[in-house]
This record gives structure tokens, sequence and C-alpha cells, in this order.
């Protein structure tokens, strides 16, 4: 930990999906841990307004992630503003629209894969030559229990969520010998307009949950706090879940 007390001070972290729900949140809880942040969104009023709420430790950078270029522009908008790169969190993701798969749009199946799997490898593609360069890096991407097991109308969301645990654990596979932390998170539901969406769609158990089964943001962004930390290398290339006691129990949220 920096003389500051703060676990993060120095640090520079890039978070995706940072307009709203666990991305905000992560944003909150590390620039309150010290870091710098670059906050990526496709809704520029949104990530304006809330780096204006964090301070000038934040800079607002509008971006669709399913766009490569994009990405690696946001990568270099973050080192123009901050020096350097750090921590990556791969948070935006999207599961709209939910349909059972004889009925689902084509193209609107595509822009699920585009975002959920495509958007977190432009994240690792464009991140990874920095932190290569300054010796090492964390990035860590919000999977989802949807990776190991499927869910009805959620074809979509399925099958990227356990892509993008495959590339937690390529990422770790080719560059964890030289710095690079790469841990998968799989929260459980949480208490976000996602949520909010599944049940209103009305399909499977997951949208006859109660609203008091879901859990905080807050939650999910103090344990991203934790595993930017040496007491989560245990999971190293692969995932935690938030879902175990055990892990509440160390994070501090239990």
């Amino acid at each position: 930990m920096d003389q500051t007390g703060k676990e993060l001070a120095g640090k520079v972290a890039l978070i995706t999906g940072a307009s709203r729900g666990i991305g905000a949140d992560t944003a909150r809880a590390f620039a309150a841990a010290g870091a710098r942040v670059a906050l990526v969104a496709r809704s520029a009023e949104a990530v304006a307004d809330l780096a204006g709420e964090i301070g000038p430790q934040a800079v607002a950078v509008p971006c669709d992630i399913s766009r490569y270029w994009e990405m690696e522009q946001a990568v270099a908008n973050c080192l123009t503003a901050h020096g350097r790169l750090d921590i990556l969190v791969n948070n935006a993701g999207v599961i709209e629209p939910i349909a059972h798969m004889a009925d689902a749009d084509p193209d609107a199946w595509g822009q699920v894969i585009d975002i959920n799997l495509k958007g977190v490898f432009h994240g690792m593609r464009a991140a990874l030559p920095v932190m290569l360069a300054q010796g090492g890096g964390s990035i860590l991407t919000i999977g989802s229990g949807a990776a190991h097991g499927p869910v009805e109308a959620w074809s979509h969301y399925c099958a990227s969520k356990a892509g993008a645990l495959m590339l937690t654990k390529m990422a770790h596979k080719e560059y964890g010998a030289q710095g690079v932390r790469a841990i998968s998170l799989s929260p459980g539901t949480v208490a976000t307009q996602m949520q909010r969406d599944i049940k209103a769609s009305g399909i499977n158990p997951v949208s006859q949950l109660s609203w008091d089964d879901h859990i905080p943001p807050e939650w999910v962004a103090r344990t991203l706090l934790w595993m930017c930390s040496d007491h989560a290398d245990d999971f190293l290339g692969d995932e935690i879940s938030l879902r175990d006691p055990d892990i509440r129990t160390r994070v501090g949220v239990a």
C-alpha cells in the first residue's frame, strides 16, 4: 500500500461500461482508493457527469467497445490524460434482446457478441502492449454463472460470457509470466438495470427473483478493488465467484 494509505495510489484504471451500475460504482471505489480513472462508455453525457462528480483524477472517454479502433483510441486517451495504464476493468455488457434461439434476430444476437465477447478482446488487445511495456498490470473481467451452463433465452449471453472467461484464461496463459494478472469475477445477480430488463422478460427462473435477492453493485466494486491486490493471486487465470461465502468474507462484504 502507498504511504498515503490508499491501495491504488499512483495507479491508473480504465473501466468500461462506467456510465452506471457496477462500472460507475467501481470508478468511485477506485478513485476513493487513490487511482486515477478513465471512464469508458457509449453514453458521453453520463460518463462526463460521473467524471465531474469524481473530480480531476477522472477523465471521460466516450467509446463503443464493439469497435476496436475506438477502444484503441480510448487507451490512447487514457495514456494522454494519466500517463500509464495499470488496471483494465472489462465491465461493459448487455443482455437484450432476450429471446429463444428460434426467434432471435441474428443481427441483434451478434451485437451482444460484439459487445460482451469482442469488446473484452478489444480491451485486452488495446491494453496488453501498454501493460507489457510497463512490466505488468491487472485485467479484471466481469463474468457470469451463465458462462458455465445454459439459461433459457440467453444463448447470446451464455455464449459470450463463456468466451470471455476463455479470454481471461488465454491472457493468463500467454502473459501471466510477464506480470499480467488476468482474473474473471462472477458476481451473481446484481441490482442494476440489467436485472430490471431480465425481470421484464418474464422468461426463465432468473426473471422471477425478488429484487432483494440481488446484491448491491457496491459489493462488486469492493471485490474488484480487492482483486487488484495480491490477496487474489490464487485466482490468476481463473474466476472468482461472489456467491462463495468465503470470498465474501475475505472481501469484507459478508
